[in-house]
């Protein structure tokens, strides 16, 4: 294959989710409010990936095997599951990184 070649290579170097990564997500969904997860389809970095996003806007990213996987563990922590695609993330979300980079003097 040349060097701009068209074939598709998907999420080469990423790994699958691991125990520690739905661990994660658990924790986060037991120890916030308002809790609400959106799917993140695949890329050409990441395989799927699933953003939790608590009710002031705090949140926090994992993979996950598949949206199958991602819909099953929200079904059984009783969280809502969006898909990105259609609803995009929460303002919430984007004002929650900003008002912490203000805080921590990164902006």
């Amino acid at each position: 294959m040349g060097l701009f070649s068209r074939r598709k290579r998907h999420a080469a170097w990423d790994r699958g989710s691991t125990r520690e990564d739905i661990k994660h997500l658990e924790e986060f969904t037991h120890s916030r409010t308002g809790v609400e997860a959106y799917l993140e389809p695949v890329t050409m970095a990441t395989e799927t990936t699933v953003v939790l996003v608590a009710a002031d806007g705090e949140w926090t990213r994992r993979r996950v095997e598949s949206p199958s996987e991602a819909a099953d563990l929200t079904r059984k922590w009783g969280i809502p599951l969006y898909d990105t695609q259609k609803v995009g993330y929460p303002p919430r979300m984007r004002e929650w990184t900003e008002r912490n980079k203000r805080e921590r003097g990164t902006l």
